[in-house]
């Protein structure tokens, strides 16, 4: 009998080792702009809530406690816009990435199911549909897709990696065509509070989903917004005939937020004073970053949201990966998300201040 892991690809982050070696050995360090991992520290509001509720010896709830789910469903009012969520429309999650990976299993999809995602995407869409055994298939707009068995639809607006933004008329659209075709869409929007050139908008929105929830479904997470990243917290909201089976499943398999982690999310939803200031520090980074690859001949292309820069010189990826190894620098290949971004690579802007000023100077050097 196959492992399971025979069904997943090569980790692709294991191939950038030789290339992070090479930057490792500059005089003045490794600036890794590869993963967008935070490295701001946690609100102190935030911590604060984790240390008071750290004396928790008891079990937590998978669906999280009541004081949870009042903070989710009234940040995705206050601040998407979203109308008619209660506490039937929202579900913690254990991080986004384990949502993500694991929803087709969770679904009951298998062989002979569907499931699409952007061209370019996150790896763990695909991770996902090859956990279920489901077949899985790209698209550039996702009405073009045959809609025959296709049973999972992911959107990603604002896109890891290109930082594409959808339009709320796009979004519209998609969603009208998905509930034609009775077909379930996931939007993973966990950079959306991350726009910059575009303000990007949630198809919990009532100009999106009409005032109806009915086969959508939105994954956020407190990652990026809230420097969350260790803590793994997310949750999704949308369609309580999605949700309401999901969360039996997860109760039955232990998936379960731990406490101390609830009360932190209650208090990083409740603020969004933290969130303008780490906004402020990416917008800086971000300016600073794309002045100096335009500088060396890059073009930067969409990226109007996100906390990367979608860059090209129209070669290789790897030529340019290993172009930048030298000077120090650490980025992330374009075909770790799909064949179509082989000539681009993914800068993030998440390295410090002091880090990011080292790959400033040597990219104008």
């Amino acid at each position: 009998m196959s492992a399971v892991s025979d069904r997943l690809p090569t980790f692709p982050w294991d191939k950038l080792e030789p290339y992070k070696k090479t930057a490792a050995a500059h005089p003045d360090g490794i600036v890794d702009l590869s993963v967008g991992t935070p490295v701001d520290p946690v609100p102190e509001l935030v911590q604060k809530a984790l240390i008071d509720a750290a004396d928790s010896p008891g079990y937590p709830t998978v669906w999280g406690t009541p004081a949870l789910r009042d903070a989710i469903t009234g940040w995705l009012e206050r601040r998407l816009g979203a109308r008619g969520i209660t506490h039937r429309h929202v579900l913690p999650v254990v991080g986004s990435k384990e949502l993500v990976a694991w929803l087709p299993t969770q679904l009951g999809l298998g062989p002979g199911d569907k499931v699409a995602y952007p061209r370019l995407a996150y790896p763990t869409y695909e991770v996902g549909a090859r956990l279920a055994r489901a077949e899985y298939e790209v698209y550039d707009d996702p009405r073009d897709l045959d809609p025959a068995n296709l049973r999972l639809l992911w959107l990603n607006s604002p896109s890891n990696p290109t930082g594409k933004v959808l339009s709320r008329r796009e979004l519209t659209d998609i969603v009208a065509w998905a509930r034609a075709h009775d077909v379930l869409v996931f939007s993973d929007e966990c950079y959306l509070e991350l726009g910059w050139d575009a303000d990007p908008v949630s198809v919990l929105h009532p100009d999106v989903n009409g005032g109806s929830h009915d086969g959508i479904v939105a994954v956020h997470s407190l990652s990026k917004r809230s420097n969350l990243a260790g803590y793994r917290a997310a949750f999704v909201a949308g369609d309580p005939e999605v949700l309401h089976p999901l969360l039996q499943i997860r109760k039955h398999g232990g998936m379960m937020t731990s406490a101390p982690t609830q009360a932190a999310v209650v208090a990083a939803l409740g603020d969004d004073a933290h969130v303008q200031e780490q906004r402020a520090r990416y917008a800086a980074r971000r300016e600073a970053l794309r002045s100096a690859l335009l500088a060396r001949g890059f073009r930067i292309e969409h990226s109007e949201a996100s906390l990367y820069l979608w860059a090209t010189r129209e070669e290789s990826c790897w030529t340019t990966v290993a172009d930048l190894a030298e000077l120090g620098i650490l980025v992330a290949p374009g075909d770790f998300y799909g064949e179509a971004g082989d000539r681009h690579v993914r800068v993030a802007f998440t390295a410090t201040d002091e880090r990011v000023r080292a790959a400033v100077s040597r990219l104008t050097a």
